[in-house]
């Protein structure tokens, strides 16, 4: 399943060069990836019940082309290595602008972590399946 999501640019996302400024792009990532989860039913509400969250161990953005106001955002998100139990994950967002043109390439690494042991643990189902059925990347690795 691909994966995409549209965002608007806010005054306040850019910095004094009037440019998005850099913790905006990663701002952008976090959104796209919780409202991919609120999409497959994986709400605040199941996480709480559940006793699960995500966590970031690492998160890396390599910027390509300025976004200005004004510019035309859509962010995809792909699965881009899981473990075989799911605990672990990497995700890529390719962030665009104005449709086609690439702007920045966001990697993330994370785990799913119990919110009351508050150690890496294995996902529910629903986690795994979602996660199963989105968009891989070219050199996806299971690991």
């Amino acid at each position: 399943m691909i994966y995409i999501k549209n965002v608007e640019i806010r005054w306040s996302d850019l910095d004094p060069n009037y440019h998005l400024r850099h913790s905006a792009y990663y701002d952008f990532g976090a959104y796209c990836r919780i409202c991919f989860l609120y999409d497959n039913g994986i709400t605040d509400k199941l996480m709480r019940q559940q006793e699960i969250g995500p966590i970031l161990f690492r998160e890396k953005c390599r910027f390509k082309r300025e976004i200005i106001f004004g510019d035309r955002i859509s962010i995809t998100l792909k699965l881009k290595s899981v473990s075989s139990d799911f605990r672990k994950f990497s995700m890529l967002h390719e962030i665009y602008k104005n449709d086609n043109e690439l702007a920045a390439l966001l990697t993330i690494d994370a785990a799913w972590m119990s919110t009351s042991l508050r150690k890496v643990i294995i996902p529910p189902q629903i986690i795994i399946d979602s996660l199963d059925v989105l968009e891989k990347t070219d050199d996806f690795i299971l690991t």
